[in-house]
């Protein structure tokens, strides 16, 4: 499925952050027990194209665009953080009227993840990728990216270093054309410089180190692509020995594990949330 064809497909709300109501994309799809996918950063729900459209014959997957990302509200006028981003999701789950879910988080869709199953009995099962916690994050490579440098870029300069992370984090040496087109989309319009920049700054590691882990009483699958030297798969070995559940490292497979060994990933997400 193209970008385009994704954006076509998702629905939007108005949810609350800190005062503020900020417009939310989300695709919906599917039938059976939820399951909520959050991307990170720089991406946006495209992340799951290969993963939740052959999860929809037996699950509802509900797939949103973090506030500040993709087809959600980019304005200069709120917080990005991961804790921000908790509020958003929150919202979104009540506004669905969704009792009890499961989660599925990669990057610092991890962290909101995370948040997300401390503060609330709702999350059933809650699977890990290449997620941020403790203090794993930020990441050098979005930090250089804050404030003022990326609005100084030039636009082919700024358009290079998006097209090198989506590249740089694989572990694949033939990129599907649709993931170079359709991942730096959203950063590639009028705005995408300023919006990026304001998600870079927003990273902020005291959100993940503040997190009780013990009080996260989900079943945890850590499902991890081991040759990731962003958030290490070390980092999820130690959240299943503070929450409990299981690890599942993938090999040939980098940052973007979804994109390096989507089969696989299908594979073991399927037969845990089935388990």
């Amino acid at each position: 499925m193209d970008h385009d064809s994704w954006s076509a497909q998702q629905a939007e709300t108005t949810v609350g952050v800190d005062g503020h109501d900020l417009s939310l994309a989300y695709r919906d799809a599917g039938e059976g027990d939820p399951v909520l996918f959050l991307h990170g950063i720089p991406t946006w729900s495209y992340l799951w194209r290969r993963i939740t459209p052959p999860l929809e014959s037996d699950y509802r997957t509900i797939v949103p665009d973090l506030v500040g990302y993709g087809n959600s509200d980019r304005r200069d006028t709120f917080d990005r953080s991961i804790r921000a981003q908790e509020a958003a999701v929150a919202d979104l789950v009540d506004q669905l009227g969704v009792e009890t879910c499961h989660v599925v988080g990669h990057d610092i869709g991890g962290g909101v993840a995370l948040r997300y199953a401390a503060h609330t009995d709702r999350v059933d099962k809650l699977a890990l990728s290449n997620a941020t916690a403790y203090d794993s994050w930020p990441v050098e490579s979005i930090t250089s990216l804050g404030l003022p440098r990326t609005l100084e870029m030039a636009p082919d300069a700024f358009r290079d270093r998006l097209d090198r992370s989506f590249v740089d984090g694989l572990e694949r040496d033939d990129p599907v054309p649709e993931w170079l087109a359709g991942m730096p989309e959203p950063w590639l319009r009028d705005d995408g410089r300023r919006a990026f920049a304001r998600a870079a700054v927003a990273t902020n590691t005291n959100h993940t180190t503040e997190i009780d882990y013990g009080a996260i009483d989900a079943d945890l699958l850590c499902l991890w692509g081991v040759a990731d030297d962003q958030q290490p798969v070390e980092d999820g070995r130690r959240l299943v020995g503070d929450i409990g559940g299981d690890l599942v490292g993938l090999d040939d497979a980098g940052h973007w594990v979804t994109e390096d060994r989507p089969s696989a990933y299908r594979e073991h997400l399927r037969a845990f949330l089935d388990g």
